[in-house]
């Protein structure tokens, strides 16, 4: 396959994880030739740092007619207006998370590479790392019988101000990793109820090394969020994110009619994931599929196949817009007491075939 040109927006705190990956892991398929960031200096570091031949401005980088795929790694309130202007120039997206602020912004994205024969995807990918694609296998094989019920919580501690505005905070932050690792694994979700109520309505950073230690600060979202999940398939899962505790403490399970499975934390690529079968112990299953560590990018890799196979990808636009939907029906469904019935839906991604090699990109046959 020839590889497709891939530039990328946006050189902050994330842009290593990806790069690493873009330029090394994945350079069989992806061709990283520029970087662009408003700090020309944050772009001109990276690509000394990668070996990425030009750093530029954003619009020199979408002008470059070689580029095919566009990697938005800006905040999410700069999510649509660079997007857009990506599909714009005639490029495909994938964007990190979450795929857009408000819904609006994402069915318009969706519409606009529809309307000019263009992709557009978006993070998380980590459901596409070892860790879930083989408890997808597990499922997919019968090994818990009919998937009946899930639960799925991360509660962490975080007392930064920029995590507690519009567009962001536990649900919109975290919440993407959770929700779509369980759409990738029980399928598309038709009905949301939810609660999301906000706990504190100021907080302080207690980090003594921050320049704004015991500083209070708004909290402008709700930052103890549950929602109820009602899926086409008839199983239900619960989803509960906040950022109020301490600690760090993921958990996905889903519960079968003949099995129990743990699966390992949706924010990671790999991690231990364990069968319980009724009669018997839980116990620890070994990964069966490539791609169990820091990733970040595996998603813009199988774009690049979709690309070159005229295929959708799998960490799709309509995955990451279901998902975002299924995020803000939580909220709404909070202020309107009531449970939200879903205008979105999506296919349930393809699964990976077996194995370590480059052609699990390809679609299982």
């Amino acid at each position: 396959m020839d590889k497709v040109k891939v530039g990328v927006i946006g050189c902050g705190r994330i842009s290593p994880q990806y790069m690493e990956n873009l330029v090394g892991r994945f350079d069989f398929c992806l061709d990283v030739t520029a970087c662009a960031d408003l700090n020309m200096k944050a772009a001109q570091t990276r690509a000394d740092e990668y070996g990425i031949p030009k750093a530029c401005s954003v619009k020199e980088l979408l002008d470059d007619p070689e580029i095919e795929i566009v990697v938005d790694l800006t905040v999410p309130a700069a999510h649509y207006a660079v997007n857009m202007s990506a599909l714009e120039a005639g490029k495909s997206v994938y964007t990190e998370k979450p795929f857009s602020v408000t819904r609006e912004e994402g069915q318009c994205l969706i519409e606009t590479a529809r309307d000019r024969g263009l992709l557009i995807g978006g993070a998380p990918d980590t459901f596409l790392g070892a860790g879930l694609q083989t408890c997808r296998k597990l499922i997919d094989d019968g090994w818990i019988g009919k998937p009946i019920t899930a639960q799925a919580l991360i509660a962490m501690g975080v007392h930064v101000a920029r995590y507690h505005t519009i567009g962001t905070g536990p649900m919109f932050d975290m919440g993407p990793y959770y929700v779509t690792a369980l759409v990738a694994l029980l399928g598309p979700v038709v009905r949301v109820t939810g609660s999301a109520q906000t706990p504190f309505e100021t907080k302080a950073n207690p980090n003594t090394s921050a320049p704004d230690l015991w500083q209070a600060f708004p909290v402008e979202t709700p930052t103890n969020v549950s929602g109820v999940l009602d899926f086409q398939s008839g199983a239900v899962a619960t989803v509960t994110t906040t950022c109020d505790i301490f600690g760090y403490t993921p958990r996905l399970e889903i519960y079968g009619s003949e099995g129990i499975l743990t699966c390992n934390d949706p924010n990671m690529f790999g991690g231990p994931i364990y069968l319980r079968r009724h009669g018997s112990e839980a116990r620890e299953i070994p990964l069966t599929h490539g791609y169990d560590h820091r990733n970040r990018g595996l998603g813009v890799a199988d774009m690049a196949y979709a690309l070159r196979n005229g295929r959708s990808p799998r960490a799709s636009g309509d995955l990451a817009f279901h998902v975002l939907d299924i995020m803000h029906a939580i909220h709404d469904a909070s202020q309107q007491g009531k449970h939200i019935e879903l205008q979105s839906t999506v296919s349930q991604p393809a699964p990976f075939a077996d194995g370590y090699t480059t052609n699990i990109f390809e679609e299982k046959t």
